[in-house]
């Protein structure tokens, strides 16, 4: 198997950088072991242990959910914006199937979403531009103004 992994270390550049996944169990702890290497440079003032954790949560989702008549792949792609620090997570399938849902204790599933929803400063999930759904989550005052 082959992951691309891109890094944009030009300030200019709002994208600090992007990977590319199979749809595999593996590429969970992947994304994490990456992310926090290529963010380490920028050494943002919010929780990278914080953003791993979200990170693990959304690409499981997308490997999870994410549905194609094709062979696809798992995207996920970070951004610096004026001081915060945006992630995003692409994968096939309908943004309409993505909900915060409220698990009973029992439940073995279904916290993923609670989870961004009580560590980030925002979240969103749509349509994604490179199509199917992105789910992304935002970390305010990542750097300083």
């Amino acid at each position: 198997m082959t992951y691309m992994i891109d890094r944009y270390p030009c300030e200019d550049s709002p994208r600090l950088g992007a990977m590319t996944l199979h749809p595999v169990a593996d590429s969970v702890a992947r994304a994490r072991r990456w992310f926090r290497k290529l963010i380490a440079p920028y050494d943002p003032a919010c929780s990278i242990d914080d953003c791993v954790l979200m990170i693990s949560e959304l690409v499981t989702n997308a490997i999870v959910h994410g549905r194609s008549d094709f062979p696809w792949l798992v995207r996920v792609e970070w951004f610096r914006e004026g001081s915060s620090l945006r992630v995003e997570v692409h994968s096939p399938g309908f943004p309409a199937h993505v909900r915060l849902r409220r698990p009973d204790a029992e439940d073995a599933h279904g916290r993923g979403l609670l989870l961004v929803d009580s560590l980030a400063d925002s979240w969103h999930a749509g349509t994604s531009s490179l199509g199917g759904t992105v789910v992304s989550f935002e970390m305010a005052d990542a750097w300083p103004h």
